[in-house]
C-alpha cells in the first residue's frame, strides 16, 4: 500500500468560500501529503484524490453509484491497481437527526459505522446553529478505531483525522480518507 495511507493522523482542510472544492490533507507535521478537487455540478459524485496538488499521481477514487440516493453508496477504489478498497454507505433515515454511514468491505458487507458521537449536539446543529463543531466516531465491530474532529474556523473547514487507536488495523486508511472528504462534501451540503 501506499506509504501516504500509512499515517496515524492526517488534517483535512477546505477553504469555506472558495468557488470549488479543494480539499488538502496534511499529516501531524503539516505536510501535504493528499490533495484533492471535487468538480462542481457534476450529476454523480466522483472525487479523485492524488499525492500532491500538481495532480501528478491519483491514489483514491471515490465514486457515487446512483445520480441521487437517499442511502447513497460510494465505491472506494485504488486508483494503482483499480481495486475497489470498500464502499460508504450514508443511513439514509438514520441521518437526518443524527449522521450516520455504514463502512462496507470489498463484498458490500457491512463492517463498521461511522456517526456522530452526540445526538444531543446534533440536533442542535441542524436546528439551532451549524457553527457547533461535528465529531464523529469509526466503529469497526466493538473497537473504537478514528474519531474525526472538526474544529471550528469560520473560514476554513478544517477536520481531523485520528487513527491511532487503531492499533490493530482494522480500518484500511484509504476509507478512512474517503470517509472524511464525503463527510466535507455531502454533510457540508446540509449546513
Amino acid at each position: 500500500m501506499n506509504p501516504i495511507f500509512q499515517h496515524s493522523q492526517y488534517t483535512l482542510k477546505r477553504q469555506v468560500f472558495a468557488l470549488t472544492g479543494k480539499f488538502r490533507f496534511y499529516d501531524a507535521r503539516e505536510n501535504l501529503v493528499l490533495f484533492s478537487e471535487q468538480k462542481m455540478f457534476k450529476i454523480r459524485e466522483d472525487i479523485r484524490v492524488y499525492s500532491d496538488e500538481n495532480k501528478s499521481q491519483e491514489v483514491l477514487m471515490i465514486k457515487a453509484r446512483q445520480i441521487i440516493d437517499f442511502s447513497a453508496a460510494y465505491d472506494v477504489v485504488d486508483s494503482a491497481s483499480g481495486q475497489k478498497v470498500g464502499a460508504l454507505r450514508r443511513k439514509g433515515l438514520a441521518s437526518m437527526l443524527r449522521d450516520e454511514w455504514e463502512i462496507l468491505d470489498v463484498n458490500d458487507n457491512v463492517v463498521g459505522s461511522l456517526f456522530e458521537d452526540s445526538m444531543g449536539l446534533a440536533l442542535l446543529r441542524r436546528f439551532l446553529s451549524n457553527l457547533i463543531p461535528q465529531n464523529y466516531d469509526i466503529v469497526m465491530g466493538a473497537n473504537r478505531v478514528a474519531d474525526l474532529k472538526q474544529n471550528f474556523n469560520p473560514f476554513t473547514y478544517q477536520l481531523v483525522m485520528d487513527f491511532s487507536m487503531d492499533t490493530a488495523g482494522q480500518l484500511d486508511r484509504r476509507l478512512g480518507i474517503a470517509a472524511g472528504i464525503l463527510l466535507a462534501v455531502v454533510e457540508g451540503r446540509q449546513g
